[in-house]
């Protein structure tokens, strides 16, 4: 099973950001105004935090703390964790997981912030993407001389006897193909 959807194609484009200095009272108004859960702290224009709601109210509002005083530099999740556009949606969906958050500012090939990815965009790309990409995870780290039941990788035959080759699943033709 190919996944060649790119992050690029399904990320959220623009991105609402807010300098470091700035404090957690002006992302919860920004938040509210623009309906998002999440907003990228930046210092000196480059992308360096984010804070989201439960940042707020776990380590502002939670512990008693005066939101017009605390700076987002204080409280902003870094470093931060990002996927290129060019990565796929299997990239993602890994990354999301393995980090254990739920949004990934998406930059460029230059490092330039142009878009967010999160668990919902991926889900609506494909649902159940993510079990599924685990799932393949999972088989494609089986024993080298297992065999699987499903559609060829490379031609997507459907066959009772896949067999994993270069990290994808494939049938005896496809695998005979590539040795000549």
């Amino acid at each position: 099973m190919g996944m060649n959807i790119k992050v690029g194609e399904c990320m959220t484009a623009g991105v609402f950001t807010l300098p470091a200095d700035k404090t957690v009272y002006d992302a919860a108004r920004l938040l509210r105004k623009t309906n998002v859960g999440s907003v990228i702290v930046t210092q000196k224009g480059k992308a360096r935090g984010i804070i989201t709601e439960r940042d707020i109210v776990h380590k502002v509002i939670a512990q008693g703390k005066d939101a017009k005083k605390v700076k987002l530099r204080s409280i902003m999740s870094r470093p931060l964790k990002v996927i290129r556009a060019s990565d796929t949606v299997e990239d993602a969906a890994v990354a999301l997981r393995s980090n254990r958050i739920k949004r990934l500012p998406v930059v460029d090939k230059t490092g330039r912030l142009v878009g967010i990815i999160t668990e919902g965009d991926l889900l609506r790309v494909y649902p159940g993407i993510v079990d599924v990409i685990l799932e393949m995870q999972e088989i494609r780290k089986g024993k080298p001389n297992e065999y699987f039941t499903g559609v060829c990788e490379v031609c997507g035959t459907y066959s009772e006897g896949l067999k994993r080759d270069e990290g994808k699943l494939k049938c005896e033709e496809c695998i005979e193909e590539e040795e000549v």
